[in-house]
């Protein structure tokens, strides 16, 4: 057990929900920063401090991080849609702004330690290799606004090291695995399926990390990751046929009848976004433009470097599917046939 307490930030999160249930298995005095009282499902009966601040606030941001000595830094807005000119303030102010103030105010209150959660769609892509840490993030391409303040939030990251402070990025991949309380987009998928409700789906593929691996390599980065470093941390790569073909097997339930066409809902989706969505273009949906992009390029990560350096072993992802499915049928969110 490290001495001192450990913030968390976005601790009601799909990261930072599990990430705080390893810190207190390891006897960590953790403190949690939440924006409201509200909402707050993911922490209830866990031996938690709570203060409440906003991350777009700089003072209470600094008086959530004074008398820290680490600070993991979870909270993000995510988001796969373009958006208005409102939503892109609201992430930048969020994602950017946010991190400036955590960082700020470690500096400030002489944290020992900062680990700042990356994503991968702020790590660059080659369609014919695996991506990692050293692969310039190339800024001509679409990206979404999200991707773009998670880019601007490692540049912020680099500028804090430069100025003395020890930070690490620990870049996570989608998500699956217990204490999805939002739930998440793929937890959401995971449910529709349990119940039969998943009619069809858009073949791609993306690199997938588990609940347990990403709360681990976060562990991982803060214990022995080197300050201004980089480190994806990923399970596995699955196609969308894969990913059907462990529901099935985990749940029982059969495949969804409709294998539909990508490059359909590609159109579709776009058509969409610019009629359809434009009179409410915040709405949150299924399927983005985005979201089927993401899936068409079947991006894989390397995690050899935390592998290297950290000594990260992941798990494997039919092990994630098993423990989000369990804790959705422990939760109710996934009633089980009579």
């Amino acid at each position: 057990m490290s001495a001192g307490i450990t913030l968390v930030t976005g601790a009601t999160g799909h990261l930072g929900a599990n990430l705080v249930r390893r810190l207190l298995e390891e006897g960590e005095q953790v403190r949690v920063m939440m924006r409201s009282e509200r909402g707050n499902d993911a922490l209830e009966g866990l031996d938690v401090e709570r203060v409440f601040a906003d991350l777009r606030n700089s003072e209470a941001v600094s008086a959530a991080v004074r008398g820290c000595a680490r600070v993991y830094h979870c909270a993000a807005l995510v988001s796969t849609i373009e958006g208005n000119a409102a939503h892109k303030r609201e992430i930048f102010d969020t994602n950017v702004r946010g991190t400036i103030h955590i960082l700020q105010a470690a500096e400030r209150h002489s944290v020992d330690k900062v680990v700042v959660s990356g994503s991968l769609s702020a790590t660059g892509y080659e369609p014919d290799r695996s991506s990692h840490e050293g692969m310039p993030f190339y800024p001509f391409e679409r990206h979404l606004p999200y991707g773009l303040t998670k880019h601007l939030t490692e540049h912020e990251c680099l500028k804090a090291h430069a100025n003395g402070l020890n930070v690490v990025v620990a870049t996570s991949c989608a998500i699956i695995g217990p204490h999805d309380y939002v739930p998440s987009r793929m937890g959401r998928v995971l449910i529709d399926y349990a119940h039969g409700n998943l009619r069809a789906y858009i073949p791609g593929g993306f690199e997938f990390v588990s609940g347990r691996d990403i709360a681990e390599g976060h562990v991982l980065a803060m214990r022995h990751g080197r300050s201004g470093q980089k480190y994806i941390f990923s399970t596995a790569y699955a196609s969308v046929d894969d990913l059907m073909a462990l529901f099935r097997e985990t749940t029982g339930r059969p495949l969804p009848r409709l294998r539909l066409s990508p490059y359909l809902m590609a159109m579709l989706a776009e058509v969409t976004d610019k009629t359809w969505y434009r009179a409410f273009p915040n709405l949150p949906r299924r399927f983005t433009p985005g979201a089927v992009r993401l899936l068409q390029m079947r991006r894989r990560a390397d995690h050899d470097k935390a592998k290297q350096e950290l000594g990260y072993q992941p798990t494997q992802l039919s092990q994630a599917v098993q423990e989000a499915y369990e804790d959705f049928v422990r939760r109710g969110l996934i009633t089980l046939a009579k």
